[in-house]
């Protein structure tokens, strides 16, 4: 049965161990939380075809993530959702194979359901009483949400700055901000709980999403990536709002 495990819990248990990957039939995945509802997907379908081993996703800002697993973290895949977070780990050697592009997202601004206050684009953002939440800069979803400011040169103040995307969507989803920079996957994800608002500066901040087996992880880990590369994986990226990584 797969597992959701929380960030807090892997770090307590990073801080104290740095053994290898779990060998009891659970293949440790450690995944950008964008990535949530088709590596559930995945993962469901990895399980079917592998009896009696579980996958764990762990599901956390990439940099958390990257920082767990250079801290000791029993991880055996990586998925964050830029290259520089891969390669933050893939500098202290902890990668057992090279990474591969497997998926890319765009930003959207995501608004309260029905776009009550009528923002249309990045511009309308800096008028007098929106309270707008953006990613901290070290997360991916922040560094494309600099990216497209500085595209457009219109420059944000954010009423606060989040470790993950899901948290800034959840801020909009509750009411605490009245609008957030997202990915578009997560405006999807979020079933009609809040709309998206679509700006040109998006395409010129594409965040593309690398996976990789971490540490002295065996068939499984590799067996997990092949199915996300593969056919079958993409379908399930390409109906959650995933781009295709660039041939």
């Amino acid at each position: 049965m797969r597992r959701l495990v929380s960030a807090v819990v892997v770090f307590a248990l990073a801080s104290c161990s740095n053994t290898d990957p779990a060998t009891d039939g659970v293949l440790n995945v450690y995944a950008a939380a964008s990535l949530q509802a088709p590596f559930e997907e995945i993962a469901a379908e990895f399980e079917a075809a592998h009896p009696g081993l579980s996958v764990q996703l762990n599901l956390a800002g990439s940099s958390d993530l990257a920082t767990q697993i250079i801290a000791g973290a029993p991880a055996e895949v990586f998925a964050p959702a830029n290259a520089a977070t891969m390669e933050q780990v893939a500098a202290e050697g902890l990668l057992a194979s090279p990474s591969k592009t497997f998926a890319t997202n765009v930003l959207t601004i995501a608004v309260a359901a029905g776009n009550p206050l009528g923002i249309e684009s990045l511009e309308s953002l800096t008028e007098p009483g929106i309270a707008t939440v953006l990613c901290a800069p070290q997360v991916p979803c922040g560094a494309a949400a600099a990216a497209a400011q500085e595209v457009s040169g219109v420059w944000l103040e954010p009423v606060s700055e989040e470790g993950s995307v899901t948290d800034v969507l959840g801020k909009v989803s509750s009411g605490q901000a009245d609008a957030g920079l997202v990915y578009v996957t997560d405006v999807d994800a979020a079933g009609g709980g809040v709309d998206g608002v679509p700006f040109d500066a998006a395409a010129q901040a594409v965040n593309t999403y690398p996976i990789a087996a971490v540490g002295s992880s065996g068939d499984p880990a590799s067996d997990f990536i092949d199915l996300v590369l593969g056919e079958s994986g993409q379908e399930i990226l390409s109906s959650h709002g995933f781009g295709k990584p660039a041939q």
